[in-house]
């Protein structure tokens, strides 16, 4: 009896962590896991990996609580061995340890996280985990793909930079593989890019700034190089797609917002797109749309008709000033240049820092300088032209170039002095320009 009892004792006083759930275990076998520990961190160090394997496997087998440290060096140290490894069998015993050690993370991750200040997210260590996969020996790509897919949807903009790229990476190695890839490559550019993106603006490192940056590039550059990123393949993915989800609004938004951000609002899919999505829910980016397939279309009513309808969904002052701009340039090109100038001004009435309508306007009226029978004072309207030139660049820089350009061309066209002397005028007189212009100017 006495010796069962002994025996007992000896039990409950060494037992490993991994069989009562402790931290380190109990007796003999925590003194042996805090000494093992001791051992490896020393090795991990002096970055000695070889000597520090078999003390920390001791404790990633027999204390899996222990600490996080047992997965970040863990993953350190096979991660040295299997590219220092010459044989592929050993090799492959590495890797498949070091995709363990995440797995295993992730099964003690609620205890782990209570050791630590800054906790990590099961999708934190999937990212991490498809990393390792991806560049220290994972075969399947499409494997790789799904971790990287089910960590970007986790985090986000969260993901470490390197991550970002690589799940675009293995995305375009997938569409290489695979056509039918391509609608949902096209999702993953648009996914990573824009939080690469956002990652870039919330960093405050300029280290940190610099990957994210380097991230953004990456990332387009593999979406340039797939082949995928021409107008005419989104309308070879979406055209068909489009039809088949001529009720389901969310699928049209997004086919809407993909090929907008890509530069293709003139395809066909995305006139589609707009007018059904219209249809089922208008807005100020669906009558847009159906506005630019009617001006394609040369239906000139209809499509102002969209753009007035935009204008008055719109609830952004600067974007309804651009519907404005749009309009006014539409008519224009239809002749209608009076119409055109009233939504000109309500442009710069929604934002008056925008100097394209003032050169829109500008345009307008050098196109119609004949609203008198006498010749010079038809030519007196190309100073209400520069007119409008110089207050387009005196409210935005950006069309200074464009508008000084234009202003050289136009005052060729201004009556020379003789030519003003024989209907009474001189410079610095005031002039008012007739006709649908109806402006008054100063002769110069």
């Amino acid at each position: 009896m006495l010796f069962a009892l002994s025996l007992s004792a000896t039990a409950v006083f060494a037992q490993k962590g991994v069989e009562d759930g402790s931290r380190f275990g109990h007796g003999q076998d925590s003194l042996n896991c805090l000494k093992n520990i001791s051992i490896y961190t020393e090795y991990v160090k002096t970055n000695n990996f070889k000597d520090a394997f078999n003390p920390w496997k001791a404790v990633f087998d027999e204390a899996p609580l222990a600490q996080v440290g047992t997965y970040t060096n863990g993953a350190k140290i096979l991660r040295a061995l299997i590219a220092t490894e010459k044989d592929g069998a050993k090799q492959k015993e590495y890797f498949n340890l070091l995709m363990k050690v995440h797995d295993q993370r992730i099964q003690y991750l609620d205890g782990l996280n209570s050791l630590v200040k800054k906790p990590v997210t099961k999708g934190d260590i999937i990212g991490a985990k498809a990393h390792d996969y991806f560049t220290m020996g994972g075969a399947d790509n499409n494997e790789a793909y799904a971790m990287f897919s089910e960590a970007v949807a986790s985090e986000k903009q969260n993901l470490p930079y390197y991550v970002m790229m690589e799940f675009i990476d293995a995305s375009a190695r997938k569409v290489k593989a695979d056509d039918t890839h391509r609608e949902q490559f096209v999702q993953d550019y648009i996914a990573a890019s824009g939080y690469a993106n956002e990652a870039l603006k919330a960093a405050t490192k300029e280290s940190a700034k610099k990957n994210y940056q380097v991230a953004q590039d990456n990332i387009d550059a593999h979406f340039i190089n797939s082949g995928v990123a021409t107008c005419d393949n989104l309308q070879a993915i979406y055209a068909p797609k489009v039809e088949e989800n001529k009720t389901n609004l969310e699928y049209l938004k997004q086919v809407m917002k993909v090929m907008k951000m890509l530069g293709c609002t003139e395809a066909e899919a995305y006139f589609a797109a707009s007018e059904l999505a219209h249809a089922i829910e208008p807005t100020a980016e669906t009558a847009i749309g159906c506005g630019y397939m009617y001006y394609k279309k040369g239906d000139f009513d209809k499509c102002i008709s969209y753009f007035d309808n935009a204008i008055e969904l719109e609830q952004d002052p600067i974007q309804k000033a651009d519907y404005c701009y749009s309009a006014a340039a539409v008519l224009f090109a239809n002749k209608q240049l009076s119409k055109a100038k009233q939504y000109a001004r309500k442009s710069i009435e929604l934002n008056g820092s925008n100097g394209k309508p003032y050169i829109l306007i500008a345009q307008m009226y050098a196109s119609s300088p004949k609203w008198s029978d006498e010749a010079s004072l038809n030519k007196c309207t190309f100073f209400a032209v520069i007119d409008k030139l110089q207050k387009a660049k005196s409210v935005d820089e950006s069309v200074t170039e464009q508008a000084n350009e234009l202003i050289r061309t136009y005052s060729g066209y201004t009556p020379k002095d003789e030519d003003l002397f024989f209907i009474g005028l001189k410079k610095g007189d005031a002039v008012t320009i007739g006709g649908w212009i109806g402006e008054t100017t100063t002769i110069r």
